[in-house]
């Protein structure tokens, strides 16, 4: 099952067609895309019994009509160096708890945006976010896969110098500035998986001349603290609530991390893939 927001509208999608949700269900869902969390099982149970290739109500519809597919999350919960070899390349050792930080939900956007840069020092991080179906506190890892309402592609992008400015460091203020945590284009649930937790994700930078350099590759097998294990860990402190976001790590080749370091220029466009999920593009402008 994939879930989006189609122009504020909650959908189903399926490869280039949308089923408006309210429509379909005959009011028994709203069409926010963000309260559906708060019926998770209900409405997933519905929602799997739906063939959006068969009906004649789906529409074709177009990437760049798609929002944030949580748009209003609560909580937007970052986990910093949680892949052993970005681990390597920031210099620092493996955490043996999650490096845990928050990007404010202000700076969620969509999977297709415009993004303003603050300063010259703008890094990318392509990351698996998790968003929460059926939240709660102290979440036994073995349940913690049945609380999630499945995975999106984010980006957690990073103003370094604002990151780094102040000691201590001010990782929220260096990661929340407008439209800095673009997820999407769609929540997909973890049966449409494979293996849920071997998923290819990459970050591609096209510049002005269309000219393509992959500054990302990597599988999100490399976690050091998976999906489960994140999710009830962080519960044992927080309450994880319906449609908050986990942004679960990234893989190495970030900018800051590369000799010389390497940021993001106005006029570059920067496209991020997790293999069964899709694509978000960002294009960035001074």
């Amino acid at each position: 099952m994939r879930i989006a927001n189609l122009t504020g509208r909650l959908v189903l999608v399926a490869d280039e067609l949308a089923l408006d949700v309210e429509t379909a269900s005959g009011g028994r869902f709203g069409p926010d895309p963000a309260t559906v969390f708060g019926a998770w099982d209900e409405f997933s149970a519905w929602a799997r019994s739906v063939d959006v290739a068969t009906r004649p109500d789906a529409v074709a519809f177009a990437a760049t009509e798609l929002g944030a597919p949580s748009p209003r999350p609560r909580q937007v919960i970052g986990i910093g160096l949680n892949y052993a070899d970005h681990a390597a390349e920031s210099g620092l050792p493996l955490p043996e708890e999650p490096v845990v930080f928050t990007k404010f939900p202000s700076s969620v956007a969509g999977p297709d945006v415009d993004v303003r840069l603050p300063g010259g020092t703008v890094d990318w991080e392509a990351e698996l976010v998790v968003v929460i179906g059926r939240g709660g506190r102290d979440i036994p890892e073995d349940e913690a896969l049945d609380r999630i309402a499945g995975f999106t592609v984010g980006q957690d992008l990073s103003e370094r110098t604002v990151q780094w400015q102040a000691t201590p460091a001010q990782f929220s203020m260096g990661k929340s500035f407008e439209n800095f945590a673009p997820i999407g284009p769609a929540i997909v649930t973890l049966d449409e998986f494979a293996d849920p937790a071997a998923l290819r994700i990459s970050a591609t930078i096209v510049g002005p001349d269309r000219g393509e350099t992959r500054v990302q590759d990597g599988s999100t097998d490399q976690l050091i603290f998976g999906v489960a294990d994140l999710v009830s860990r962080l519960s044992r402190t927080l309450e994880l609530l319906p449609g908050d976001l986990v942004f679960t790590g990234t893989p190495p080749g970030v900018g800051a991390g590369r000799e010389p370091k390497r940021f993001l220029d106005a006029g570059e466009t920067l496209i991020t893939r997790i293999e069964g999920i899709g694509a978000i593009v960002q294009r960035f402008y001074a």
